[in-house]
């Protein structure tokens, strides 16, 4: 049988909590601990709607006083003082994928757990998982089953799913529509990264922003293919630098040279350049430069990614809005007419989508300016 698990939901006193029992049982004169915080007590009494006490079933809603005060807090776990849950933000688990579209590694999702929620992200699928055997793969499709990595941003309690179900189970949710995207079974904690810690540093952003005299940024363009992105970048820097600021750009082709060499173009890729790329335009920025990037960046969840490394106004995503048909007529690379070929697969636009965004500081139409407007329009945003 399951140790005691029980999901803290409501404090009324500081020796009393309302919660629900997830799996084990629970009794008068049980020695007992809070997690994470750890503090311990001896369970007086335990009441519910029809006085079960010992008797009662997992899922009953129970009311819990304790022989002394202790502070905890909705969402805390009871257990056992000599059986206690872990807690990390780190672990492997056991996913089964249930949606249509396919599970994309450095994407970001909501972790829902009873011991807690988070973000998280897919640090690393190690394989999937056909017939018992152990099959490589960089994604999972509908209905699938694979163990991977997952890294959270922030800790929950949990138990490996083989020691309680309950605490071990844990489901995947997409971040804007809340759809039920996977569920998933923890197998242990990862501890490797254990000893790593943010190191504390004297000199910040602000200091480094106040020597070049400006407010750093990141101008995020995005858009197709041929939309003008690149061009009007490189006209942007080139005017930043002739005021005197200090920038630098970061651009698609440039950076899968050597940064993201080992990367394609399949959508698993696309996510993990654009993580790469937010991060490091998070280094340049902490420098104290205006960033300038010229991504594709098709989905709007990597975008979104990207946005909630800055603080608020730090990060101006800019829309270059050109219709597909302009963009394949320029075609300045004459990808669109290798693509259309069938000799370029997982092509933006053709093969591939491209989700607009949705909500952006800027909207560029580069049918009706100019590279010099488009470029001059950034330069008055950012500086206002």
């Amino acid at each position: 049988m399951a140790a005691l698990r029980f999901l803290i939901t409501d404090v009324t006193s500081a020796n009393r909590v309302k919660g629900v029992l997830l799996a084990g049982s629970i009794e008068e004169g049980d020695s007992i601990a809070i997690a994470p915080g750890g503090q311990q007590s001896t369970i007086m009494s335990v009441s519910g709607p029809h006085d079960s006490g010992a008797s009662a079933t997992v899922g009953a809603e129970l009311d819990l006083e304790f022989t002394y005060s202790v502070t905890a807090h909705s969402g805390n776990i009871i257990a056992p003082a000599d059986d206690r849950p872990e807690y990390a933000d780190q672990f492997e688990a056991r996913l089964e994928w249930l949606a249509e579209h396919e599970l994309l590694p450095g994407r970001s999702y909501e972790l829902r757990s009873p011991g807690g929620d988070s973000e998280a992200t897919v640090s690393r699928l190690k394989y999937r998982l056909q017939d018992g055997q152990q099959i490589a793969a960089k994604t999972l499709q509908k209905d699938t089953t694979g163990v991977a990595n997952l890294a959270l941003t922030r800790p929950v309690i949990y138990d490996p799913f083989a020691n309680c179900e309950a605490t071990g189970s844990f489901e995947l949710l997409d971040k804007q529509s809340g759809q039920l995207l996977a569920k998933g079974q923890i197998r242990h904690g990862l501890r490797r990264a254990s000893n790593v810690h943010w190191q504390a540093l004297d000199v910040d952003k602000q200091s480094r922003a106040a020597i070049k005299q400006q407010t750093p940024r990141i101008v995020w363009l995005t858009g197709l293919s041929g939309s003008g992105k690149s061009t009007i970048a490189n006209l942007l820097e080139k005017k930043l630098i002739a005021r005197g600021r200090h920038s630098y750009l970061l651009d698609g082709d440039n950076v899968r040279h050597g940064l993201n060499k080992d990367l394609g173009f399949t959508d698993a890729d696309r996510v993990e350049n654009i993580r790469r790329v937010g991060e490091t335009a998070k280094l340049m920025l902490d420098a104290g430069l205006i960033v300038i990037t010229s991504f594709i960046s098709p989905f709007r969840a990597e975008r979104d990614m990207a946005r909630s490394l800055f603080d608020e106004q730090e990060f101006v995503e800019v829309f270059v809005d050109t219709p597909l048909e302009v963009c394949e007529q320029r075609d300045p690379k004459g990808l669109y007419k290798k693509a259309r070929q069938g000799d370029i697969k997982n092509f933006t636009g053709i093969d591939s989508p491209y989700e607009p965004p949705a909500n952006p500081e800027m909207t560029l139409d580069t049918v009706e300016l100019t590279v010099e407007q488009a470029a001059d329009a950034i330069i008055d945003y950012i500086e206002k």
